[in-house]
C-alpha cells in the first residue's frame, strides 16, 4: 500500500466533517429554536412545576431540557397537608447535541435515596437534526410524561416479598 491509497479515506473524511459541521449549523439555525419554542409554549400552557433550560456545558455540547422543579401550584391546596418539601424535583426531558451533530433524547429520573442509580435515564432515541419538529417535541414530551407517571406510580405486582 503507498500513501496515495489513502486519497480516498482522507476524501471520505473531509465529507464526513462537512456533514458535522452542517448538522450543527442546522441545530443552531433552526432545530434548537424549535425545540425552545415548542417546549416554552408547553410550559406556559400546562404550569405544572416546569420550565425549560437551555445548556452549554462543553465547547461542542449544547442542550434544551424541561424539566420539573417545583410542586404544581394548582395541587398545594388537594395535597391533604403533605409536606411540599417531599415533591421529588429533577425529573427532566433533555434533547442535548452530541459531538457528531446528532441529537440524543432522553428522560433524565430524579434521584432519590431509595432509587437504583442504574435507572436514572431513559434514551428515546437519537435524531438527526433535519427531522425535529413541533410534532416530534410534543410526542417526546407526551412520552416524557408517560414515563414519569410510571415513575411516579410505579406497578406495584414487579416487587418481591412481603
Amino acid at each position: 500500500m503507498t500513501i496515495e491509497h489513502l486519497a480516498e479515506r482522507v476524501t471520505d473524511y473531509k465529507a464526513s466533517i462537512k456533514t458535522v459541521i452542517e448538522k450543527k449549523h442546522i441545530w443552531k439555525t433552526n432545530t434548537k429554536p424549535i425545540i425552545i419554542d415548542t417546549l416554552k409554549s408547553i410550559s406556559e400552557k400546562y404550569m405544572i412545576g416546569w420550565r425549560v433550560q437551555e445548556l452549554n456545558w462543553m465547547q461542542n455540547n449544547e442542550a434544551v431540557n424541561i424539566a420539573f422543579h417545583s410542586f404544581p401550584p394548582e395541587l398545594i391546596n388537594s395535597s391533604n397537608n403533605i409536606l411540599i418539601n417531599q415533591f421529588v424535583p429533577g425529573a427532566a426531558l433533555i434533547f442535548s447535541q452530541s459531538f457528531n451533530g446528532d441529537v440524543s433524547i432522553f428522560v433524565l429520573f430524579p434521584i432519590t435515596e431509595n432509587a437504583p442509580t442504574e435507572d436514572g435515564t431513559l434514551d428515546l432515541g437519537i435524531i438527526n437534526p433535519n427531522e425535529i419538529n413541533e410534532k416530534l417535541v410534543i410526542e417526546k414530551v407526551d412520552e416524557f410524561l408517560k414515563e414519569i407517571i410510571k415513575w411516579e406510580v410505579p406497578l406495584i405486582k414487579n416487587k418481591l416479598g412481603f
